[in-house]
């Protein structure tokens, strides 16, 4: 795209990024109904120990980390448009589905497909949105892209407490018809924004990326560090409500307090924080972002009151105010326009890499040892991810020095 006087008008705020918007606010709000509260639904139709209903969320991440391998390929080879739809119709046909499960290996077959499904139209939401915005702007585009996102996990969550405590069903309906309205807004507005050049490669051509991908030391790194990062961000989407329930008494109408706690802030605040941040390199800001999680799993390991799981929740999210923009604008521009999806296709695998250890071992962890022990682990693995950043920043430093040198 042109860089010309008016960036603003001409890159960050066209229509094809305005649409989107619009389409991340309709679909969040739809599944953050149901998302916050699958693992309370599943826990209470089937029955079982914690370890088996956190082991439900390793058949999704399973899937979504298959999928998202798959996802940046597709979206460069058969385009981004044609590949949110098939996401989108798919996941809306899952959350439709749930409300006939009533076994174990229906959870799991419907988890596989919604593991399968979510990424294709996140991933294409990333690309498209990396394909009209330029390399300057593309960190504010995407705090705008998350306050989309977050407008939704807002009233979602408030409307599901409301919603599920008298119907699950209407629950599901309503995020199977958000999905296919952001679905339809797609198919009927959306743009084909893929490189002309992309087409012409042939599909292992295209996987020979994700190996040279990987050969980026700075990229690479980036993956193992994010993907520690979100375990912890799994033990508080995944666990928390089903910990609050079970060992403490809260019910859904109180948890959903804190998504909505999460996504008001994102609103509010996550426009403002990654204009201040940007002032400092990527990756020292992401140091600075990934301390805030392990002080959050800390709080949860301590607390038995509601104040003190929604002060974990509001410092978590100080964390991701910080980092997610800046992760996903770094990631994109260490790639070449034509190569942009498989690279944030590969960065979408931190979270079903995330999701495949971290909720299963916290329910291991909590049936075996005690209900603190998984909050404890996840600390630990939350210092580990800062530790990884740091590395990571000192290699990106000592790296750009080399290349000056050299000049």
């Amino acid at each position: 795209m042109q860089n010309d006087s008016h960036p603003q008008t001409k890159v960050r705020y066209s229509s094809q990024f305005w649409l989107m918007f619009v389409g991340l606010v309709i679909s969040s709000t739809g599944t953050t109904m149901i998302w916050p509260f699958l693992t309370v639904y599943a826990s209470s139709k089937l029955s079982m120990p914690m370890a088996a209903i956190m082991g439900l969320m390793s058949f999704n991440s399973v899937a979504g980390l298959v999928s998202s391998i798959l996802a940046g390929s597709l979206v460069d080879r058969f385009g981004r448009k044609g590949v949110m739809t098939v996401g989108l119709v798919g996941a809306a046909a899952v959350y439709a589905g749930y409300i006939f499960a009533t076994q174990y290996w229906h959870f799991v077959l419907l988890l596989i497909f919604a593991g399968f499904f979510s990424p294709l139209y996140r991933v294409g939401t990333n690309v498209t949105v990396a394909d009209v915005v330029d390399a300057e702007h593309r960190a504010h585009a995407y705090s705008i892209t998350r306050m989309g996102h977050n407008i939704g996990v807002a009233l979602g969550p408030i409307l599901g407490g409301f919603v599920l405590a008298k119907s699950y069903n209407i629950g599901f309906i309503s995020a199977s018809l958000a999905l296919l309205i952001y679905g339809a807004i797609v198919v009927i507005f959306i743009k084909e924004t893929m490189p002309t050049q992309n087409a012409r490669e042939s599909l292992r051509e295209q996987f020979l990326i994700y190996k040279e991908a990987l050969k980026n030391l700075h990229f690479s790194w980036m993956i193992v560090s994010h993907t520690l990062m979100e375990i912890c961000s799994t033990f508080m989407w995944v666990m928390l409500a089903v910990h609050m329930k079970n060992n403490f008494a809260y019910n859904e109408d109180v948890y959903r307090w804190l998504p909505t706690t999460n996504a008001l802030m994102v609103i509010l605040l996550q426009v403002v924080i990654t204009r201040f941040v940007q002032r400092w390199r990527d990756t020292k800001v992401m140091i600075l972002g990934a301390m805030f999680y392990p002080i959050s799993m800390l709080i949860i390991a301590f607390s038995n009151h509601f104040w003190g799981f929604w002060l974990s929740m509001v410092v978590l999210t100080m964390g991701e105010l910080i980092v997610s923009p800046t992760a996903s604008a770094y990631v994109a521009n260490l790639a070449e326009p034509e190569k942009r999806g498989r690279y944030l296709g590969m960065f979408s695998l931190t979270w079903p890499l995330a999701m495949a250890v971290g909720p299963v071992t916290g329910g291991f962890l909590s049936d075996k040892i005690g209900i603190t022990a998984p909050w404890l682990a996840a600390a630990v693995v939350g210092v580990l991810a800062v530790l990884s950043f740091w590395g990571l920043d000192r290699y990106s430093q000592k790296k750009r020095l080399q290349d000056i040198l050299n000049k």
